[in-house]
């Protein structure tokens, strides 16, 4: 079992715009699916709820951990914590990572998300799949709603 995912991909537009993208709460909302409740900061608890009519009864938190301008943005938050009869917060959340290099006049951005060993043995497995399926259906949608202005264009 692996502990990380990581998935990359180079997006034609400048760090600036894919970082604003990224950092931005309402950028964040519209290529993530989730209607976020406050702005990012280091330190911040963000909650929302999620605007995907198959999971709009999940209310998202993540705690943003690193805000590194234009360079790297992580935050911590509990992987596919999904079944609202579970539990989940005695568990250690996973730490997702936004990398951002400038590269070929554009950006490369590398999307990790780390710390599954911790995850409970019981559902290690499944989060890890699924997350490692949404991330790469994620960093589409942020090439998307960076290219169009829209994540499903």
């Amino acid at each position: 079992m692996q502990d990380c995912i990581d998935k990359e991909i180079f997006i034609e537009a400048p760090v600036s715009r894919v970082w604003q993208a990224v950092t931005s709460a309402d950028e964040f909302s519209a290529w993530f699916g989730v209607k976020l409740e406050s702005q990012f900061a280091e330190g911040a608890v963000m909650e929302g709820m999620i605007t995907n009519p198959k999971y709009s009864h999940i209310r998202l938190k993540l705690t943003v951990e690193t805000i590194e301008p234009e360079t790297r943005f992580a935050y911590r938050w509990l992987p596919y914590a999904l079944d609202p009869d579970v539990d989940y917060s005695s568990e250690t959340p996973t730490t997702v990572t936004f990398h951002f290099t400038p590269s070929n006049g554009g950006t490369h951005l590398r999307v990790t998300e780390c710390g599954f060993g911790k995850v409970p043995e019981w559902r290690r497995e499944l989060a890890f799949k699924m997350n490692s399926n949404g991330w790469e259906q994620q960093v589409a949608r942020i090439q998307r709603y960076v290219m169009t202005g829209s994540p499903d264009a």
